[in-house]
């Protein structure tokens, strides 16, 4: 019906009440058990609920993996009778259902029953909302997650009694691009921690973190000044990252809007269009890259490239940090880079001033508004409006 990694073995067949999949990047561990749950509702009459940090964090993972593996096996597409886009259900031929949901509170995770339960990105969600919905689930609960750091997992599940820990990397998938491999392997030579974490998926906790100052907001403040748009090229192995950054109170707020791979500079143009950018905003784009810049200017947008120079990654930094940064809980991609980025360490373990060149596709584009809009002593530049 699809091809499936060992992960999907480990899962199928493990039987405890828990099954805690703990992996680095692109181990394949959300697919996997996807592909499991996907197997379960075909084989069972069961109603199965998949739950995120939010709506935009499913859709932008676990729910694009779904549709994905669905659009992928001709079999599969025969079986599912019904997907409801809107409230994000699958509905199977034997009667299954697959809901994809979030839930804000522990009481609203009271409302529902369910006989499969799946926590995508658990280190996102309270060990409350998860303890109603598991209380509410009669046959197994899986977990997934990215090892930054200790939290309900580790202090309440792992070690106790029908619970299962499973910890894969990109090596227990065998469908990773190898750039991504070489990038991933090529972190023990820039920062040891994020290789344990992403590389190797074991728990870690990571230190010296370049922002700090640092929040998350339902929406943009009606008040708030536009300052411009950032736009950070990527293709195949890396996500084009897209977003808007204003000003408020001494206060920067960013909305991602774009943080997908795989886009041409027609696709970048017409995702514009969908997000109705006006052609007088200021888009500020990665300089090394005039022609797809061009490209964008002579699709009617008012573009520009980052003004970088020797000291600018730096220069940049410094430039943010005296601005507390307030992100929308919608950009999926930000948030994770932001809680990442990181200093490099020498081989002595002291902290060097450069940041590790990894999970920061929007953090860049921040940094050309930042050269481009932002005066150094955190005021907006005028000059440039």
């Amino acid at each position: 019906m699809f091809s499936t990694s060992c992960l999907y073995q480990y899962n199928y067949f493990c039987k405890d009440d828990i099954v805690v999949n703990q992996g680095g990047s692109s181990s394949g561990k959300t697919y996997s058990i996807l592909q499991v749950l996907f197997t379960k509702a075909i084989e069972e009459r069961v109603v199965i609920t998949v739950v995120g940090e939010s709506i935009p964090n499913l859709k932008a993972g676990a729910l694009r993996d779904a549709i994905e593996i669905v659009n992928s096996s001709n079999v599969l597409k025969s079986l599912v009778i019904d997907y409801n886009k809107t409230e994000r259900i699958f509905t199977f031929e034997g009667g299954s259902v697959m809901e994809f949901k979030s839930y804000l509170t522990p009481q609203d995770a009271k409302s529902g029953k369910r006989d499969y339960l799946f926590i995508n990105e658990a280190q996102g969600i309270s060990y409350a909302i998860f303890n109603e919905l598991y209380m509410r689930t009669k046959i197994q609960c899986f977990v997934d997650y990215n090892p930054n750091e200790e939290f309900w997992v580790h202090e309440k599940l792992l070690g106790t009694r029908g619970v299962k820990l499973f910890i894969s990397d990109h090596r227990h998938n065998p469908f990773v691009p190898e750039k991504i491999r070489e990038k991933l392997e090529d972190l023990k030579n820039k920062d040891m921690e994020l290789f344990k974490v992403y590389a190797r998926g074991m728990t870690g906790k990571i230190e010296g973190l370049i922002f700090r100052n640092f929040g998350f907001v339902d929406a943009i403040p009606k008040e708030a000044k536009f300052i411009a748009h950032y736009l950070d090229w990527g293709f195949t192995n890396d996500p084009t990252a897209f977003g808007s950054v204003y000003k408020m109170n001494g206060e920067l707020f960013i909305d991602e809007k774009i943080y997908t791979s795989g886009l041409t500079n027609s696709d970048i143009i017409n995702k514009l269009k969908e997000l109705r950018i006006h052609p007088n905003d200021e888009i500020i784009a990665d300089s090394s890259e005039p022609k797809s810049i061009e490209d964008i200017r002579r699709a009617g947008y008012f573009i520009s490239g980052a003004n970088k120079g020797p000291d600018s990654i730096i220069n940049s930094i410094d430039t943010l940090k005296p601005f507390k940064l307030n992100i929308t809980n919608t950009s999926v991609g930000l948030k994770k880079e932001i809680k990442s980025y990181k200093w490099q360490i020498d081989a002595t373990g002291k902290t060097i001033n450069k940041p590790v060149d990894y999970l920061n596709h929007s953090i860049d584009g921040i940094r050309y508004v930042a050269l481009n809009k932002l005066k150094g002593n955190g005021e907006f530049d005028y000059s440039f409006a």
